[in-house]
């Protein structure tokens, strides 16, 4: 069932209250942490300039959800000229 407004706000108002650390524990799966070859962090880097997107994990985030809504073949051919 759908939320009315008043229920919509009392939920945004528990979620304001909540620290940084709690909110991200509650959006959070898990974190990576990786290691980046010079040559792919300056791709990383010309492709956040290409884009305009400022932030690695905004990025990383959309070729994740791009490569998901890839076809198998799509992705399999992406994933051998990379």
């Amino acid at each position: 069932m759908a939320k009315n407004p008043a229920e919509r706000k009392r939920d945004q108002r528990e979620r304001d209250k909540l620290t940084q650390a709690e909110k991200e524990a509650a959006l959070l799966s898990r974190q990576i942490v990786t290691k980046l070859y010079h040559n792919d962090d300056a791709a990383l880097k010309r492709v956040m300039a290409r884009t305009g997107i400022d932030e690695e994990q905004d990025l990383i985030s959309r070729f994740i959800r791009g490569a998901d809504r890839m076809t198998d073949e799509q992705l399999a051919d992406h994933i051998r000229i990379a």
